[in-house]
């Protein structure tokens, strides 16, 4: 009878329901509600959704998804710490891209680097607030609006922050529609607003493949960090305009981007474990990333403003804000606030050109506090 009852004790000390901890039903809330918002919300389903349900495997009691031997401790290890995954987003966002607007209208490229003063905002803020530099600089890159790139220097800088960072990022991205046009409207007159653009130059086959070339030597001359990032961007991109390719094209577009996304999502989702996330510097980091995007679009803004009077009120200020590179999300919202004050609006291209600048903003923002923090 005693053995019985040995037995038994041992069964239920190695159940998930005797090591389960109150860390850990937290954490499977949080998770859960990132579920919720994805799939019900519609909020960054396609990132949000396996985050979240990463960090809700992870948390399970005695889940073996993590840990040395653990599918999504694997798939982590070989994929995020080592930059694969992340560069292999950057290929296929290259490829996902359109720089035509960007190529009709160069100086829009200004708008896409003042959106980062969000970052470097941030990282002094943090700094402030008791981070060391490397973390605050992890934390900053979240006003650039582009997850691969926060993911990216976060497990260059922080590999520890990861998963707040990850989530914050993922999380404003989608929420772009509901912090930009407050300070969209604040920054601006209706006159301002309602300013139509003349239509964009036909851009040539050819300056389209000539352009992500000139990118990848310019970056490598004056910013050899952020090669990894442009580069593959540069690859998805020229694979794109080639005109030759449309099978690798079309792979990377949708296979790809479809594979990578899950990986790194999952298993970024996975870092999210109670131990790891449950503190005040989390608090922290999600006030920050706010921060961030705010400081972001109005630094955008504000140059979108002085171009508006530099050109005699021909080009319009709400494009500055798509200089975040949530794109094209953040171009949307240019046009939406540009059609409230003139159905006649159309600031959709315009709007792409600071936006797509922003991705190659953010990466070199990232190349800069990698290389002076890490």
């Amino acid at each position: 009878m005693n053995t019985i009852l040995h037995h038994l004790s041992m069964l239920v000390q190695m159940s998930g329901m005797a090591n389960l901890s109150l860390g850990n039903v937290i954490m499977m809330a949080v998770s859960l509600t990132l579920v919720y918002l994805a799939i019900f919300k519609g909020f960054e389903p396609l990132l949000l959704l396996p985050i979240g349900f990463g960090a809700f495997l992870a948390n399970l009691p005695l889940s073996n998804v993590i840990g040395p031997d653990g599918l999504l401790t694997l798939i982590y290890n070989v994929g995020v710490s080592t930059e694969v995954l992340p560069t292999m987003m950057f290929m296929v966002i290259g490829a996902l891209t359109d720089f035509g607007p960007l190529l009709a209208n160069p100086t829009t490229f200004l708008m896409g680097a003042a959106a980062q003063f969000g970052v470097f905002a941030a990282l002094l803020i943090a700094t402030a607030l008791g981070f060391n530099l490397a973390e605050a600089g992890a934390i900053g890159i979240i006003g650039g609006a582009d997850g691969p790139t926060a993911i990216f220097t976060a497990s260059k800088l922080a590999p520890h922050l990861l998963g707040p960072i990850a989530v914050a990022a993922y999380t404003y991205m989608s929420l772009v529609p509901l912090i930009q046009p407050p300070i969209m409207r604040l920054m601006t007159t209706k006159k301002e607003r309602a300013t139509v653009m003349k239509q964009l130059r036909p851009v040539s086959k050819r300056e389209r493949i000539i352009f992500p070339i000139a990118i990848a030597i310019i970056t490598a001359l004056l910013l050899p960090q952020a090669i990894a990032l442009i580069g593959t961007m540069m690859l998805g991109n020229i694979i794109r305009e080639s005109g030759v390719t449309e099978r690798l094209s079309k792979t990377l577009q949708n296979e790809m981007c479809n594979i990578v996304t899950i990986l790194l999502a999952a298993s970024v989702g996975a870092t999210m474990e109670a131990s790891n996330f449950l503190s005040l510097s989390t608090l922290k980091i999600v006030a920050l990333g706010l921060v961030a995007f705010g400081f972001s679009t109005f630094g955008g803004m504000l140059l979108g403003k002085l171009f508006y009077i530099l050109s005699g009120g021909k080009v319009n200020p709400l494009i500055g804000s798509a200089g975040v590179s949530a794109v094209p999300m953040a171009a949307r919202v240019s046009q939406t606030e540009g059609q409230r004050e003139n159905r006649h609006n159309f600031l959709l291209m315009h709007a792409m050109g600071p936006n797509v600048a922003g991705v190659l903003g953010t990466a070199m923002a990232a190349g800069v506090l990698i290389s002076l923090l890490k």
